[in-house]
């Protein structure tokens, strides 16, 4: 641990982390990434290097604020967070609310490296790519014309490094079982928060939109760093997520490391997911059920404008005309990128379907319910 953070000093010449709540998730990730992930040199060069970038935009985050003060007075209008299981449609659906031009989103190429803050570059931003960006196993698991895209909130949680991205690349189980049992990632989604008024700096101020399937998670967490947070919350059958989510994580894993655990992967996936759903369920079934819109996955398949037209009806705004166009004209271009339907092995993963339905029973008769509209 201490070799990246001397790593990150090195590359900025910068010393102030700010808060140290990220020091025990990085000693425990590198614990981990040493003594079980059984890193290959490709994994090793790739993943090292990515936390010393996390821990680099980390040093200049504090930088920005120590010499701009007033950045922490940007105020964050309450967000509408996308949310559910992974593989649910969240990815089409976060796509298509970045084309309101009214609103503010995590844009792929901010995501990793938030500093500069945006409105503080002039001309075109050197961290937009010029080419289809980083491929991550064997594909590029992102629309490769759409380097304006939204991203997923994971990489600003890594930042404080807890965060779900970290499993996806490496098998980290000691890491993995910590993130959602005993780690406290209140200072996680409060470090998002700051980030996201750095990001949000200089410009207007619009209402954010924020995606991210592992929220389920941490919804009481969040609940307290966003109390006025509205949610979308996707849905679809959990046989097919545990699957394709399990052959999404051995596709990434698999380029790091030549002895690839399949068994475990499928094991990691199915006890995350039930965690997620159940969780869920507590917290809407607590008391924030009414903050909730849900989209069922067939349903935005057939109908994705529909649906976010519903959404919008329920938050009280219009589709302008612009945004309008704007979603049809995505959803038509994207659409020979869309991955074909495919249904990974379950014995592959040591997934046994009929043992797994059980776990998910509860939330599929809530989430039958919450879609009936």
């Amino acid at each position: 641990m201490n070799e990246l953070i001397e790593a990150a000093v090195a590359k900025t010449g910068l010393h102030d982390f700010g808060d140290d709540s990220f020091r025990e998730g990085l000693e425990i990730l590198a614990q981990s990434l040493r003594t079980e992930a059984q890193l290959n040199s490709r994994g090793e060069d790739a993943i090292y290097s990515r936390l010393i970038t996390y821990l680099s935009q980390r040093l200049q985050v504090e930088d920005w604020y120590r010499r701009h003060p007033e950045i922490d007075d940007v105020p964050i209008v309450p967000p509408l967070i996308c949310l559910g299981l992974p593989r649910t449609g969240s990815t089409a659906l976060s796509a298509l609310l970045a084309q309101d031009p009214d609103t503010r989103y995590l844009r792929r190429w901010e995501s990793s490296q938030p500093c500069p803050p945006p409105s503080t570059v002039s001309g075109p931003d050197p961290r937009i790519p010029s080419d289809k960006g980083e491929m991550i196993g064997t594909r590029y698991h992102v629309p490769v014309d759409d380097a304006n895209g939204p991203m997923e909130c994971l990489e600003l949680m890594g930042l404080d490094f807890k965060s779900h991205l970290f499993q996806a690349f490496a098998q980290v189980p000691t890491y993995s079982e910590w993130l959602v049992s005993r780690a406290d990632l209140a200072s996680t989604f409060e470090y998002q928060r700051r980030v996201m008024k750095l990001l949000q700096w200089g410009e207007p101020t619009r209402p954010w939109r924020l995606k991210c399937p592992a929220h389920v998670l941490f919804l009481t967490v969040i609940d307290k760093v966003f109390p006025d947070a509205r949610y979308v919350m996707t849905h679809r059958d959990p046989a097919d997520v545990v699957l394709s989510v399990a052959e999404l994580y051995a596709d990434i894993i698999g380029g790091f490391t030549d002895h690839i655990d399949r068994p475990y992967i499928g094991r990691l996936n199915v006890e995350h997911c039930a965690l997620g759903v159940r969780r869920a369920v507590r917290f809407r079934d607590d008391g924030a059920d009414d903050r909730f819109y849900d989209i069922d996955f067939r349903a935005m398949q057939s109908d994705p404008i529909g649906q976010v037209e519903g959404l919008y009806a329920w938050l009280g705004q219009p589709v302008g005309a612009e945004f309008g166009n704007r979603m049809r004209s995505w959803w038509t271009r994207t659409a020979a990128e869309r991955e074909p339907s495919h249904r990974a092995d379950p014995a592959a993963f040591g997934i046994d379907i009929d043992q797994v339905r059980p776990m998910f029973a509860e939330y599929v008769e809530h989430a039958g319910r919450w879609t009936t509209h």
